[in-house]
């Protein structure tokens, strides 16, 4: 999987939303998409980097993506349906949602961490993808074939020190999705998880500044995995919870 040759035609007119396509590893699933097929949903904070991004791959492959600027922090469960509703006016099914948005929050001892800040951490990561999925899933079962792909961390499977609030959203998101494979296991929708592992990406240098980021991978080096588990080849996969690079320390 990690050395994937995906086909060029591999997400061929897929209707696939990408959560955090303003930057870092969202964007360059986006891309990535684009360039395969895909008929792409924007999905971020930034209306400006939203509208940037949508500009260039409509310059590269001539299809422009449908964006939609959604704050997941103050979102109401009703403007999660208005982005359903939308959605099932222009495309009438969807076929892909990566659920990459995600925020740090800071790094500490759990006996520091400030609750306020504990609760937008989990509200971002964890509370608006289920309120996103809940919106989503009439359109996911509409296609003949959908994936639902988390965005997990090596921190979510094993405790580590001073991760606070991110660590314990990405077990929550491991658990959200291995509970929400197993209720489609009979369904036409694959439900899996990404750890993307150390990236160069700025949430990464927020995280450890002391990194010299020239070391980590590029987004576009996991790309692969990400191509797998959305297309069609990846079809035998459900509720696993995928690398998308070797191990390393870090």
């Amino acid at each position: 999987m990690l050395n994937y040759q995906a086909d060029p035609e591999l997400l061929r007119n897929k209707v696939i939303l990408v959560t955090g396509a303003s930057d870092g590893i969202g964007k360059e699933a986006a891309w990535t998409y684009a360039r395969h097929g895909a008929l792409l949903v924007l999905l971020g904070r930034s209306q400006n980097k939203l509208d940037r991004l949508a500009a260039m791959i409509q310059h590269e492959t001539g299809v422009s993506p449908v964006v939609y600027a959604l704050d997941f922090l103050t979102a109401s469960p009703q403007e999660y349906h208005q982005l359903a509703e939308q959605l099932s006016s222009t495309f009438h099914r969807l076929d892909g949602l990566l659920l990459n948005a995600g925020i740090l929050g800071t790094l500490g001892p759990i006996e520091q961490a400030d609750p306020a800040e504990w609760q937008q951490v989990q509200q971002v990561n964890v509370t608006s993808t289920l309120l996103l999925i809940q919106a989503l899933l009439p359109l996911l079962r509409r296609s003949p074939a959908a994936a639902i792909l988390f965005t997990s961390s090596g921190v979510g499977r094993r405790g580590r020190a001073n991760w606070g609030a991110y660590a314990v959203s990405k077990f929550a998101t491991e658990g959200l999705m291995q509970v929400l494979a197993d209720e489609l296991a009979t369904t036409h929708i694959r439900v899996n998880a990404i750890n993307p592992g150390a990236t160069r990406t700025a949430m990464r240098a927020k995280a450890r500044p002391d990194e010299d980021p020239g070391c980590l991978p590029t987004p576009a080096a996991l790309m692969p995995v990400y191509l797998y588990l959305m297309g069609n080849d990846g079809r035998s996969v459900h509720g696993q919870s995928v690398d998308a690079q070797p191990p390393r320390n870090g």
